[in-house]
């Protein structure tokens, strides 16, 4: 499950990195995916809609045992 999270963040990654931006998958636990936001993301007021409304719903239709995406302190 985790190289299935893993290319599907690759295929988000362009869209972040347009924004000076990136994402690090940094742990899966029973659907539970970690990321932490880098770059102009990580200080983003923008970051948890990213996370939530993009990187959550993408991941979830790619891989659909993702349960939720949270971001790492």
């Amino acid at each position: 499950m985790k190289e299935k999270i893993q290319e599907a963040l690759n295929k988000i990654r362009p869209m972040l990195q347009a924004d000076g931006g990136d994402v690090e998958l940094v742990d899966v636990q029973d659907g539970i995916v970690t990321v932490r936001l880098q770059g102009a993301c990580g200080g983003c007021p923008m970051s948890q809609m990213t996370l939530k409304n993009g990187i959550e719903r993408i991941l979830k239709q790619e891989v659909p045992e993702v349960v939720s995406v949270e971001s790492a302190p």
